[in-house]
């Protein structure tokens, strides 16, 4: 067997004692843990720990850990890992891999198995990092004669891991807690502080040191600094001042069980002040006690000291400090923590099923702040007393309990196991009856089948009562199975009065399970007989009704003839269940009837009877507030003021009954009242005594404790003792009483009784156990006399005093010392020897017999004491040679004893010597020196004196103290840059030696100590911020400053700041100033400055808070609505717009609203403006659909404005009819008609037409619909009337028409009904126009159309009710149309205006003015446009780029459109909108924006040569109308080949310093001018000064016979040994491309002869000098095709150059390649000739073979992409993952030829080119500024950007034949793989003809000082160090960190090569000559030479790139 089952059997065996398992029982157990953490783990993080964690229980446990809130614990790798073994590791970690959530952590170790769960008391983890750390000791100040305390400072950040192990003084001594008695004048109090008592000046000449020790890494250290008492004479008398501050730990001490502690109360006062100590007691008169000082309880001055500290301890202490003159007092608290511990009683029980349970927690420890309990890991609500019962066990109970008791600082548990005995299964139903209806009289039968084990019995109910057998009740069951029954009730010949609720009830000993369903029979309703009800009072009733009968309508109940419920106590259930919550006795007893009624109005009634019963209730009774004496009379009564009769009354003592040998009387004296007395209580009457009551309704009982106190007692009582020294003396003393007596003992302070002081106890020598005093080895000076008292706080207590004598010999107490006098002083050396007399004396020096005689100096005296002999030896005037060993030597009858005494005679020190300068900074010198003699005495410390070197030592001295152990040290807080005296002297305690020798010191320079002052910042518009300020104070230069770094982050941000640098102003007068632009609008911004000098960056200056401008709202207000609320008001509300989106305060808001059908007029819309968030629209027009919209507006102006809601308002009366006519239809008829009200104010719902005789008052009225607009009027007589007309809406009658009057007659005239109108229709709808006739004769009816008769057509047809139907109606169809009627007697005519509405016509756009960024129109709409017109579109575009478009109001016919790009070429059109839809679009207008490229300036106002750099005054740079965006520039030495750049992102104005040029050498200086215009190239050729400032002779060229004969010809051409295998190379190349082309123009010949050419790398370029344009199309580039899924992270500012397109002149200026961009490339066009002939006569040698097999090459010095690199990576990586990949990624290969071993040219070492590190937004280079820059780059990710990056757009200029400029957006990525894209030579080509090139990017960040950036493993090397002239580092920035706001990639990319530039060569031929596209013949050489230099590549190797930032 092996071991592990062993273990497992061992582990069994105990559970089964434990638990009592047998073999028949379940074997299975619950976990239980075997190993389980501590509560704390505190742990380092160079050692780590393991945290072990191990359960037991059958089926074995698994462990796992677990966080507080139950996430379960995983691997954090490196830091933390759980083991298989259930161990928690902790390996050893760095310091920078500290993670809080893992090392700062509370854990918990779970256990669970199949039985259940347990989890561990909560486990607190902390890991402390080691880090250095220095304790120090202060100078205390005290009062002589008072008491001191010297605390060790401690760092905060480690205090919780140090503990303070011992305390150093000067002389040697070591002061520890464990050693010192609590009556020694210096003593270590337990928390770690040095207690002096009783102050004297000699206390002072002393220091200390504390020593310290790490408790998890056991690292002991001495403090830093050594302190001393600082001792002062008392000058008056004053009151006691307690200290406070510093001095006094906490007033909450908190102390281990067990261990000691101190309670402080540091005290200063003259005369010195008595302390007392008094404790606060709960029910103590007074309220608090004195302190009872014993052996263990001391005090020593004003603290208290407690050793072996208890629980009873703990509580509030009061120090009382008084003197003559005052007192004061302070409070402290102190809790003395015991170890949590708990036990559960049983631990582990079996309970049946359905049985109660109870689980007993006993916790232990103090303090206990909360106890809970805890199932299988997971806690229980509610449950936190100890007791946890559980009233019926079901089986989801079974499983494990845990008691948890806590408290602030630890938590403890006990585990517990319940199980269930047997095995049981509750009652279960399986089949069951259902609710039914039913006539009476069949056999009804009811079926219940139910399982469980034990098998259940089932039983029947109706109605609450219990069914048995009878005649017709039948109850049958049935056992089909062992584990199942069932159950039928037989009810034969149903009746009504059967019916009720059934229920069927499934019981068994663990359980009930029942249901219960209605039988309704049918038939009259029937109440069943109840019976009488008893409820206890303050219950809730439940009766049910038992009705029957079926159908029932109502069930309610009554209660003296009132309807319930009458109360909210009472409620009725549909099912006739009556509620009554909180019965009560006199409100609810009695009789309550059930009312049962059906529809046909029969009812049935059944009354119950309902007693209330009351339950007892004992008013609360106590005996004496105050504990009784012995003897005294206890009486309580006990009373049963509430409960029904009868009551019985009982009394039992700690549950027993009281028995009649307890001397206690009971008296009953009522029913109700029992008197419970003692007439002399006695000891044992101490108890508690309870009373009981029972009536029939409960029971009561009520507990009172009755305490006795007994006066102590002697056992044995001490007498007088005598002992032998050496031998161990016991003297007993014991005695009780209750409370138990305390014993203590003291000993007299003299010879004689009285004064008595607690003996000083141990373990060792000197103990009282159990009030048993035994000293150990007893000595002389333990004779005395004795106290011990016997004390319970009960009388006076008992007291005996002994004597106890010790015969002993001579004895020293002090066997060694150390005395130290001065020099030339006399001194006393003095021994005191103890016993028994005679003594006789003997002095000894260096153990040879001292005779006075022998030297005068030398005087012995001897003076006789009471306990011995004293002997001075006294030596007058000392030397050096009296320092010696002094021995003195006493003897008696019985033995004798010496002491010694070493006498050390001091003077002071030597003059140090040696004194020299080790290091030195800015502001600390290290000096050294060598120790001199110290006289004697140790050298306390050193002063180092120094001043300025202009001052004097007398006046101007500053001193450092050194400690005089030290013989190194430093001086700080100096100046910088400044000459300094520095000299040495050492103190002892005697004095002060002579200084030493003067060193001289000059500090080095720093970097600026100080701020820039008068921090400023002024917002100048919504996105430009200005910053002022002044240089720090001249003092804080610390050297001279070279500039300002000026850092803005947003307020709210958390992120770095982003730096710009600003040149340093030598005109101290004015103020510096920056403006930081493009920010955001009204954005809290937070700005710094910090000043720079050649060391580095001074302080920033404090946080200036500043908000930009305001803006306006980009949101409009949320939560628009708005509500009708009459005819004429509109109410609105809103809520403000985000506030993010406020772009400042918003002062108020505008609501703007127009009828909808005139929203598109502006001249209709009104605006109210308010500040509230709601408002109300008056005035509106009735019945009107309002279109409403509302806007925020801030100082800054309007914002956007909500969408439009609509409301109408409500409904009026209408105006009257506009138009009434009565015209005469018969003799007796008249037609009345009219026009609807022009303001209906609503919907008109009828008319009413009122018809008056003119003689007559009466007035008739007829309704008319609302569609019909005339009425006729019929049997009317030859009379008079009057009629008129009224309109009605639904909110009442309008107002009358005006009257008309007409008289009927015999002749009928032709009239027309209708009247004269104005329709307007929508262009192709249809249109009617009415002409109603009367007349008699009918009257002919007439149409004329504009004058001309009405001619029918397919379109234009005549109605039968004489209308005019026009369908389809066109822009021609309107105008004036009129309808005439004429009969023989009479004739009319009516006249119509019909308005056709049709889009509107193009407006006329003319040209008013432009600007270098907008163009100015003007509008003009057709006149003749009938429907209003109420927007403009304005269409622009640039020439190349896509139309955008912006509408304006119809009333803004002028418009500017802005945001142009400067001299650009833009194409307009507008086109107008009305409610039809959008018109027709203008012609188009071609313009331009003024501006044009840059000019360069003369070398003589652009250069500035020194000797080793040269400044570029940018500002003489032309700008062309527009502004200037950023240069670039460019270097090489003049023999030299190959161009340096220096930098491709110089922002313009100021100066630009090229620096780390040569003296006396020749360069060529190219600088290349970018604005939106275009760019211009200025190459300079200039010479440095010499060292001494001259200028240097021209330099003479050599030259050969090819360079006279062929001067253009390129000089790497002129070498034969290169040409003439490259001439050959050529032809072969030139031969086999000639093959290739006859063969692939023989395969793509089509069948028109042409050939297509399928070249993706070759674009077209007119000839003609005019720009690009559609005919002249860019051909896609042949690109790096990324793979599916991959996305190109951005790479902005950089392009890639191949060797293939170098080689046909397609380098670009100053960038390098992109491969995911489109480009243009220019091919040198090759035609038969070889040779070309150029304006100036010189030649053009190209051939195609030149170029072949180059096209997969990279080009030397090229920035390249390491395709399959770049591509895989993630864009989103974090920034410092992408640093580190950065130089792997990009590499900037330099050409080879001239350099040996692949090492650089010489000329590579002071090249400084452009950074490799992205630059931040608008950072400035040696610039001296003379205006802000208005622009900064935008670098986009072309992942979340349409285009990624600029492009050219081609203009004129004398470079290269094209300039370029930056602002135009770029097509998508060009592919080869895309067909669309594939073009013929000339063809247009895809995409738009612009020029890409990439952002410019923004100045590099200063460099960083002394650091170097060699990189072996990726070949990437900066330079590492910088010119002292060079701007240090700025703080850390977004652009180093790789997080800036204009870095969306998070990429740093590589450096720009010193080659990548764009040279566009004319393809098509040669250029005219004076072109401004022709290029020189200078140009065409250098850019012949310039490609064609690629081909030398040395030895083939790569050599690394210097790129050094300036």
């Amino acid at each position: 067997m092996d071991v592990h089952k062993w273990i497992k059997l061992v582990i069994f065996g105990i559970l089964s004692c434990k638990f009592g398992i047998t073999s028949g029982d379940d074997i299975t157990s619950g976990p239980v843990f075997l190993t389980e953490p501590r509560n704390r783990i505190d742990f380092s993080n160079t050692t780590g720990t393991v945290i072990e964690c191990a359960a037991t229980g059958n089926p074995q446990p698994e462990i796992i850990w677990v966080l507080q809130d139950g996430t379960k614990v995983s691997d954090v790798p490196g830091l933390r890992q759980v083991q298989s073994s259930g161990s928690l590791v902790f390996p050893p970690f760095r310091a920078e891999d500290y993670r809080q959530e893992v090392h700062a952590q509370t854990y918990r170790c779970k256990g669970t198995n199949a039985v259940g769960t347990i989890v561990s008391r909560d486990v607190q983890v902390r890991a402390a990092v080691s880090q250095d750390y220095e304790t120090e000791t202060h100078n205390e100040y005290v009062i002589r004669g008072n008491a001191a305390l010297l605390k060790c400072g401690i760092p905060s950040y480690i205090a919780d891991f140090i503990d303070v192990e011992s305390w150093h003084d000067s002389d040697g001594i070591v002061y520890t807690y464990s050693t010192l008695e609590n009556d020694s004048k210096y003593l270590v109090l337990p928390s770690g502080e040095l207690h002096i008592r009783d102050v004297t000046p000699e206390d002072g000449f002393k220091t200390f040191r504390c020593r310290t020790k790490h408790r998890l890494t056991g690292e002991t250290k001495l403090s830093a600094t050594a302190g001393r008492l600082v001792i002062t004479e008392p000058v008056s008398k004053t009151a006691p001042k307690l200290q406070i501050g510093s001095n006094i730990a906490n007033f909450v001490v908190k102390v281990v069980l067990g261990n000691s502690t101190d309670l402080m109360c540091p005290s200063q006062a003259f005369p010195v002040p008595a302390v007392r100590w008094y404790k606060f007691i709960d029910g103590q008169v007074g309220g608090k006690l004195p302190v009872k000082l014993d052996d263990r309880v001391k005090q020593v001055s004003g603290t208290l000291i407690i050793r072996d500290a208890k629980v009873g301890d703990s509580g509030k202490y009061l120090c009382v400090v008084n003197n003559s003159v005052g007192g004061e007092s302070v409070e402290t608290i102190l809790t003395v923590t015991a170890p949590l511990s708990a036990s559960v009683e049983p631990a582990s029980q079996t309970a049946e099923y359905g049985r109660p349970a109870v689980f007993t927690c006993n916790p232990e420890g103090n303090p206990i702040k909360s106890l809970s309990w805890y199932k299988d890991g997971k806690a229980l609500p509610g449950a936190n007393e100890s007791v946890l019962k559980i009233e019926s066990v079901k089986k989801d109970d079974k499983g494990m309990y845990q008691c948890f008791v806590r408290n602030d600082h630890e938590s403890a548990q006990f585990t517990a196991e319940l199980k269930l005995g047997g095995k049981f299964d509750p009652p279960q139903l399986l089949s069951t009856f259902p609710e039914r209806t039913i006539q009476p009289g069949p056999t009804v039968s009811l079926k219940c089948s139910a399982s469980g084990n034990p098998l259940p019995e089932i039983t029947w109910e109706i109605d609450g009562k219990r069914i048995t057998n009878t005649d017709r009740y039948q109850i049958n069951q049935l056992t089909p199975s062992a584990s199942e029954v069932v159950s039928f009730l037989n009810i034969s010949s149903i009746t009504t009065n059967d019916g009720g609720l059934y229920v069927c009830k499934a019981s068994s000993k663990v359980g009930v399970s029942e249901h219960s369903a209605r039988q309704n029979v049918y038939g009259m309703p029937f109440v069943k007989s109840m019976e009488k009800m008893s409820i206890v009072a303050g219950e809730t009733m439940y009766i049910n009704c038992p009705y029957a009968g079926h159908p029932i309508d109502s069930i309610s109940w009554e209660r003296g003839g009132r309807i319930l419920p009458i109360n909210k106590r009472q409620q009725i259930y549909p099912n006739g269940t009556l509620v009554v919550e909180g019965v009560q006795r006199n409100a609810d007893q009695g009789s309550y009837t059930c009312v049962v009624k059906s529809s046909p109005g029969y009812s049935a009634k059944g009354t119950v009877e309902v007693q209330v019963m009351v339950p007892p209730v004992i008013s609360t009774f106590s005996f004496s507030d105050d504990p009784l004496n012995l003897g005294d009379l206890a009486v309580v009564q006990c009373s049963v003021v509430k409960g029904d009769s009868p009551v019985q009354l009982s009394w039992t003592f700690y549950g027993q009954n009281i028995s009649s040998e307890m001397a206690v009387v009971v008296n009953k004296l009522s029913e109700r009242i029992s008197v419970l007395s003692i007439h002399s209580v006695a000891s044992g009457h101490s108890g508690d005594y309870t009373c009981g009551a029972r009536n029939a309704a409960g029971k009561a009982q009520h507990t009172a404790t009755l305490i006795v106190n007994v006066p102590p007692r002697w056992i044995i009582e001490p007498t007088d003792k005598a002992f032998a020294q050496g031998s161990e003396a016991k003297i007993e003393c014991k005695a009780d009483g209750f409370p138990k007596p305390t014993l203590s003992w003291k000993r007299a302070t003299g010879s004689t009784p009285g004064d008595y002081r607690d003996i000083k106890t141990n373990s060792g020598t000197v103990r009282v156990e159990d009030g048993t005093l035994t000293m150990s080895n007893i000595q002389k000076s333990s004779e005395g006399y004795y106290l011990c008292e016997a004390s319970n706080g009960i009388g006076a207590g008992l007291s005996a005093v002994i004597y106890v004598s010790v015969q002993a010999p001579p004895h020293f107490e002090i066997k060694f010392r150390n005395q130290t006098a001065r020099r030339n002083e006399p001194v006393v050396l003095q021994c005191e020897a103890k016993g028994e007399k005679p003594i006789g004396i003997l002095w000894n020096m260096n153990n040879k017999r001292l005779e006075p005689k022998s030297d005068n100096r030398y005087t012995i005296r001897e003076e006789i004491l009471q306990s011995g002999v004293m002997s001075d030896l006294s030596i007058r005037k000392l030397d050096r040679s009296d320092s010696a060993l002094y021995t003195c030597v006493a003897t008696n009858a019985f033995g004798s004893d010496d002491t010694s005494i070493n006498l050390i005679v001091q003077e002071v020190p030597e003059t140090p010597s040696g004194l020299k300068v080790l290091d030195k900074s800015g502001r600390v010198v290290q000096l050294q020196w060598t120790a001199p003699y110290d006289g004697n005495a140790p050298i306390t410390r050193y002063l180092i004196e120094y001043k300025l070197i202009k001052g004097d030592w007398n006046n101007d001295i500053e001193r450092v103290l050194v400690p005089g152990s030290a013989t190194v040290a430093g001086v700080y807080n100096l100046r910088p840059s400044t000459n300094y005296h520095f000299r040495l002297i050492a103190e002892n305690e005697v004095g002060a030696s002579e200084p030493s020798s003067t060193v001289t010191i000059v500090t080095a320079e720093e970097v600026p100590s100080g701020p820039p002052r008068g921090v400023k910042v002024e917002a100048l518009d919504q996105s430009t911020l200005k910053v002022m300020w002044k240089p720090p104070s001249r003092e804080h230069w610390n050297g001279d400053i070279l500039g300002y770094y000026v850092g803005y982050k947003l307020g709210s941000s958390d992120k770095p700041f982003l730096f710009e640098t600003v040149e340093f102003n030598r005109d101290h007068s004015k103020e510096h100033s920056l403006q930081i632009n493009n920010l955001k609008t009204y954005t809290e911004y937070s700005v710094v400055v910090q000043a720079f000098n050649k060391v580095g960056a001074g302080p920033m200056s404090e946080e200036v808070i500043q908000f930009t401008g305001e803006g306006t709202p980009d949101q409009p207000p949320q939560d628009f609505t708005c509500a009708t609320l009459t005819s004429t008001t509109i109410g609105v509300s809103w809520s403000s717009p985000p506030l993010a989106n406020a772009n400042g305060v918003i002062k108020g808001y505008k609501v703007i609203y127009a009828p909808a059908k005139l929203w598109f007029d502006e001249a209709s819309k009104d605006t109210k403006i308010t500040s509230q968030s709601e408002t109300v629209l008056h005035g509106l027009k009735k019945y009107t659909n309002y279109s409403i919209t509302i806007l925020a507006y801030t100082g800054g102006g309007d914002g956007v404005k909500a969408t439009p809601m609509h409301c109408y308002t409500e409904q009026d009366v209408p105006d009257a009819p506009q138009s009434v006519k009565a015209l005469q239809m018969s003799p007796e008829s008249i037609l009345i008609s009219w026009l609807s009200p022009e303001y209906p104010n609503g919907i008109i719902t009828q008319y009413t037409v009122y018809v008056q005789e003119a003689e007559r008052e009466e007035i008739r009225s007829h309704r008319v619909p609302s569609f019909q607009l005339s009425f006729e009027a019929s049997g009317l007589k030859e009379d008079r009337y009057n009629f008129w007309v009224t309109a009605s809406t639904v909110i009442g009658e309008g107002e009358q028409s005006k009257q008309v009057s007409i008289s009927p007659s015999s002749r009928v005239p032709a009239k027309i009904a209708s009247f004269d109108d104005k329709f307007t229709v929508n262009f192709k709808d249809d249109i009617k126009l009415p002409c109603q006739a009367v007349g008699i004769p009918v009257p002919e009816l007439q149409w004329r159309i504009k004058g001309s008769a009405f001619v029918p057509s397919d379109r234009h047809r005549l109605l039968p009710d004489g209308s005019l139907l026009i369908r389809e109606v066109s822009r021609d169809d309107a105008g004036e149309y009129s309808c005439s009627v004429e009969n023989p007697y009479g004739q009319d005519t009516i006249s119509h205006i019909l308005t056709v509405h049709a889009p509107p016509s193009p407006p006329a756009v003319s040209l008013t003015s432009s600007t270098t960024s907008s163009i100015s129109i003007k509008l003009k709409p057709k006149k003749e446009e009938t429907a209003p017109i109420y927007s403009y579109i304005v269409h622009y575009k640039p020439e190349f780029g896509e139309w955008e478009q912006i509408q304006i109001a119809n009333s803004q016919l002028e418009y500017t459109v802005e945001g142009l790009q400067c001299g650009q070429k833009y194409q307009l059109y507008a086109s107008a909108q009305n409610t039809i839809g959008t018109g027709e679009g203008s012609e188009i207008i071609h313009t331009r924006t003024k501006g044009s490229g840059p000019t360069k300036p003369e070398a003589s106002k652009f250069l500035e040569p020194s000797s080793n750099s040269v400044t570029l005054h940018l500002g003489t740079f032309s700008d062309g109308g527009c502004p200037m965006l950023y240069f670039v520039v460019e270097y090489k030495i003049r023999s030299s080949s190959d161009w340096t750049l220096v930098t491709n992102s110089l922002k313009p104005g100021g100066n630009f310093v090229v620096l780390d040029l040569a003296p006396g050498s020749w360069y060529n200086l190219k600088v290349t001018a970018h604005n939106n215009a275009g760019f211009a190239v200025a190459e300079y050729e200039f010479a440095t000064l010499t060292v001494t400032g001259a200028t240097i002779a021209p330099m003479i060229e050599k030259t050969n016979i090819l360079s006279a004969i062929f001067p253009h010809i390129p000089e790497w051409l002129q070498d034969l040994n290169l040409l003439v295998p490259t001439i050959a190379t050529l032809v072969v190349i030139l031969v086999g491309m000639v093959v290739v082309c006859v063969a692939l123009s023989r395969r793509g010949r089509d069948s028109s002869g042409q050939s297509r050419l399928r070249d993706d790398m070759v674009y077209s370029q007119s000839v003609n000098h005019s720009t690009l344009g559609k005919q002249n199309q860019l051909r896609d580039e042949l690109g790096y095709i990324p793979p599916p899924n991959r996305k190109l992270p951005p790479v902005p500012g950089n392009n890639y150059n191949t060797v293939d397109r170098i080689k046909r002149g397609t380098l670009r200026s100053h960038a390098t390649w992109n491969p995911r961009q489109k480009h243009m490339y220019e091919e040198l066009a090759l035609e038969k000739g070889t040779l070309r002939t150029l304006p100036d006569g010189s030649h053009l040698y190209a051939r195609a073979g030149d170029f072949a097999g180059m096209e997969d090459e990279i080009a030397p010095y090229a920035t390249f992409h390491l395709l399959g690199f770049r591509e895989e990576m993630d864009p989103g990586l974090p920034s410092g993952q992408m640093q580190g990949m950065n130089p792997q990624q990009f590499q900037t290969m330099p050409h080879s030829s001239g350099m040996n071993g692949g090492q650089m040219d010489s000329n590579f070492i002071h090249q400084r080119n452009a950074s490799q590190s992205m630059p931040r937004q608008q950072a400035h280079l040696a610039v001296a500024p003379q205006r802000p820059a208005d622009f900064g780059p935008q670098y986009d990710d072309p992942a979340n950007c349409e285009d990624p990056g600029y492009q050219y757009a081609q203009t004129q200029s004398q470079y290269g034949g094209q300039s370029v400029t930056y602002d135009q957006p770029s097509d998508a990525y060009g592919t080869r793989s895309n067909p669309s894209m594939r073009r013929s030579v000339g063809g247009p080509a895809a995409g738009t003809g612009r020029m890409i090139l990439p952002p410019y990017p923004e100045p590099p960040a200063p460099p960083t000082r002394g650091i170097s950036q060699q990189q072996p493993t990726n070949n990437y090397v900066n330079s590492s160090m910088y010119s002292s002239n060079q701007f240090p580092p700025p703080p850390p920035s977004t652009a180093d960190l790789s997080t800036s706001s204009n870095n969306d990639s998070g990429i740093t990319e590589g450096s720009e090569p010193d080659n990548d530039r764009d040279q566009l060569i004319n393809r098509g031929g040669l250029m005219k000559p004076g072109s401004r596209d022709a290029l020189t013949t200078e140009e065409m050489r250098k850019l012949i030479e310039k490609n064609e230099a690629s081909n030398h590549v040395g030895n083939g190797l790569t050599a690394m790139y210097d790129t050094v930032n300036v």
